[in-house]
């Protein structure tokens, strides 16, 4: 769910039609925004709720997504997305590297650094299709539109990857309750380590900050906090403690906690049985705040519904299996749990949950 100071709303079918667009079809009202009620802040958009918090909601969430005109000439990610893992705070340990390449970190229990690596090099790859449902997502249209017109900038396939970047910063010990602007700044700090010193080169990009297990950032794993992720971007001003100042341009961040530290409620053995299922919960809560990002980068001027949510929330916790549920999808990095998302285009445009979608060039 995807809480928003911003009132989007829809333009009349008339005027839609005579900007070129659909209008948007009646369609059924959503679960207000306080469905999650004490699980919300302003800037904590996209949130994946435990899966007690959404228990009896999921299947709730059945109105068509909208474009929210976009913020700073924002709406979705268009040039291929890149994606910076930041591991913040000297807890995650000594830095190694395993046979494949991949950064290991020895304060790490679970193995969810080198599991992140794996997803975020594998999108893209391997013909998949579970990134095409967002590929019907644009910018650039009349803000209230439900879907794009053909020569529109769609959100773009992550071809050959979207891993751009690790970076992991021990300078000093991450918060033990990192609020939303400390998180913001790390995104900044890591803009600023990885030479994206332009807005411009930050205009595609995102950056997943991961804490380290144990620690609560913005009240995760707390009474207060019963969520397994969100994201944002530094100039939002509900931040709390204020909006990040960047030297930057914009920067689009998630917050990604130590998922495992919260089991079954975020998600561990959802699809799969046993071992094989210990990080389930870690790639599809990682898979829904990417595909939050690229459909609705500095929220909410890119597609929500009429309540906030956005295209992840809608089909989080629905179940396994079939056309939208929660499956394992391959790429050429291995198998990965993943959520389905919503697609506006699906059912002859009624929408729903899809896992896969044919790519929209």
């Amino acid at each position: 769910m995807s809480p928003t100071s911003k009132v989007l709303t829809g333009l009349s079918s008339i005027a839609l039609a005579a900007a070129g667009f659909a209008a948007a079809a009646p369609a059924q009202a959503d679960q207000p925004v306080s469905e999650f009620a004490g699980h919300t802040h302003p800037y904590r958009h996209g949130v994946v709720p435990t899966k007690e918090a959404a228990a009896g909601a999921a299947g709730k969430r059945t109105s068509n997504l909208h474009y929210g005109g976009g913020v700073d000439g924002i709406g979705v990610t268009t040039g291929t997305p890149k994606v910076y893992l930041v591991f913040w705070g000297s807890q995650w340990g000594t830095q190694g590297t395993d046979a494949n390449g991949y950064t290991t970190l020895s304060g790490d229990p679970s193995g969810e650094a080198v599991r992140a690596q794996q997803l975020f090099k594998g999108l893209g790859t391997n013909g998949e299709t579970w990134s095409g449902v967002m590929t019907q997502y644009c910018e650039g249209i009349a803000s209230g539109s439900t879907s794009c017109p053909s020569t529109a900038a769609h959100v773009a396939y992550p071809t050959g990857g979207a891993l751009a970047g690790v970076w992991v910063d021990t300078s000093s010990a991450a918060p033990g309750q990192a609020t939303g602007n400390q998180l913001a700044s790390e995104a900044v700090k890591a803009a600023g380590h990885f030479g994206n010193t332009t807005a411009a080169s930050n205009r595609n990009v995102q950056y997943v900050v991961l804490s380290p297990t144990g620690t609560h950032p913005d009240g995760f794993n707390t009474p207060s906090g019963t969520f397994c992720a969100w994201h944002d971007w530094n100039g939002d001003t509900t931040l709390s403690g204020g909006a990040a100042p960047s030297p930057y341009g914009d920067v689009a961040f998630t917050n990604d906690p130590y998922v495992t530290d919260m089991g079954t409620s975020c998600g561990q053995n959802y699809v799969n049985s046993g071992s094989a299922g210990l990080l389930d919960g870690v790639t599809m809560v990682y898979g829904h705040e990417y595909s939050e990002t690229i459909t609705d980068q500095n929220p909410a001027g890119g597609w929500t519904d009429s309540t906030g949510y956005e295209n992840a929330d809608k089909c989080a916790w629905k179940g396994t299996g079939g056309v939208g549920g929660a499956q394992n999808v391959n790429f050429a990095t291995g198998s990965f749990a993943m959520q389905g998302t919503w697609s506006n285009d699906y059912n002859g445009g009624a929408g729903g949950c899809q896992i896969a979608h044919p790519i929209v060039p």
